[in-house]
């Protein structure tokens, strides 16, 4: 199994995310999501970055090198998730 791990930014609601909590992928342009909670936007990112990703695979687009270079190949068992630390 093939995984990625993408960095991810949460921007809080404003204006200019109509009032909603946007989450988005740097590495992805144009990979976003909305959502009422941070959890929601989290939760509608990860299916878009999916789609993103099987998209390019799906028309054997190469996939970015900033990308691939977050992949990691598992065996046994899986990565369920992360988390990040800012000391």
């Amino acid at each position: 199994m093939k995984l990625y791990k993408l960095p991810i930014i949460l921007y809080e609601p404003s204006d200019d995310t109509n009032d909603m909590f946007m989450a988005e992928v740097p590495l992805l342009p144009g990979c976003r999501a909305w959502g009422e909670t941070p959890s929601l936007a989290l939760e509608y990112i990860q299916g878009v970055a999916e789609a993103f990703i099987e998209s390019y695979i799906e028309h054997e687009q190469p996939i970015p090198p900033e990308l691939e270079a977050l992949r990691l190949e598992t065996r046994g068992a899986s990565v369920k998730a992360e988390i990040v630390i800012a000391p």
